[in-house]
């Protein structure tokens, strides 16, 4: 797994900063089957750093765990998971295939071509329905370029913005 700090070199190219949705994310990683549970292991630690009381953590780990599990198992075996913090809340994607070099969440204008769809449902399971469980929001585009799940996650009451 690729871990890259905002700004690394895994960081693929995007609008520059000041831009809407251009700020960097906090958390950027590639993942493969191999490395799901370092995946959880990271996003429970910038969890626990941005201040999510425990439970809530659990339920941001699982469902961002469940997202690359589909990208794994549905999708081209391989995918990215990006975090940026937005206004009082987490703004999450994970992507399969080739991602689109967005560089900023597809939540804030959307990418031409993509069609909202769950592509990954295609074979029975409870994942995506978990995620909706947990999650404040959930959209999952599919393309010719791969899927894109893009899921909100509010911040705790009082959190300091940074």
């Amino acid at each position: 797994m690729a871990i890259s700090q905002p700004g690394g070199p895994d960081r693929r190219p995007g609008p520059a900063r000041g831009t809407a949705g251009a700020a960097l994310p906090v958390l950027d990683l590639a993942f493969d089957s191999g490395t799901l549970s370092l995946l959880r292991t990271e996003v429970q630690a910038q969890a626990d750093q941005a201040g999510f009381p425990a439970a809530r953590a659990t339920d941001v780990v699982l469902a961002l765990h469940e997202l690359a599990a589909n990208a794994v198992r549905h999708g081209a075996g391989a995918g990215r998971l990006r975090i940026w913090r937005r206004a009082g809340a987490w703004l999450c994607q994970v992507e399969d295939g080739d991602p689109l070099p967005s560089g900023g969440p597809a939540a804030t204008g959307g990418a031409p071509g993509l069609a909202v769809m769950n592509a990954w449902q295609a074979v029975p399971g409870h994942g995506l329905w978990v995620v909706r469980q947990v999650a404040d929001q959930l959209q999952v585009r599919s393309g010719p370029d791969g899927t894109r799940a893009t899921v909100t996650f509010g911040l705790p009451p009082g959190h300091a913005e940074p």
